[in-house]
């Protein structure tokens, strides 16, 4: 089952971000992904099985530009994550529809994400989702001393 995830539910969906993005902090994702789910442009999924969090979807609006394309906002798919037992069964896919649907009643026209160059699982489930690949770009960072 895909549903919204509620308030009282932030702590549940930082624990399976944290399994995504495991370099941040179970309190303070907690905490954002409280705001974030009473955010009007973000939507916070959540995959159950039983009652058992076994993935999630994360999408928001983006007003700036996005790469590769021509509209705005363009609603963009932030996270996702399934645990492994769940994988391949059609879980991602559900996600990624039920994101899909929530960009069109907020008046997108076009849907994108992103992953790292080396993700190649990553890329083939993007590929798999319809999405395609409309750049490859290298990001640098300087210290400012």
């Amino acid at each position: 089952m895909i549903r919204q995830a509620e308030k009282n539910e932030a702590m549940r969906v930082a624990e399976l971000a944290l399994l995504l993005w495991p370099n941040n902090d179970l309190a303070a994702f907690t905490k954002e992904f409280k705001a974030w789910i009473e955010d009007d442009e973000t939507l916070i999924l959540l995959a159950l099985d039983q009652g058992y969090a076994v993935g999630f979807a994360q999408c928001q609006l983006r007003h700036d530009y996005v790469e590769g394309t021509d509209s705005s906002p363009v609603g963009y798919l932030e996270g996702l994550y399934v645990k492994k037992a769940y994988r391949m069964k059609g879980i991602a896919n559900e996600l990624v529809k039920s994101c899909e649907l929530w960009a069109k009643d907020k008046k997108c026209r076009e849907f994108a994400s992103d992953c790292k160059l080396s993700n190649d699982a990553s890329i083939r489930m993007h590929k798999k989702l319809g999405f395609t690949e409309a750049n490859r770009i290298v990001c640098f960072t300087k210290t400012l001393r």
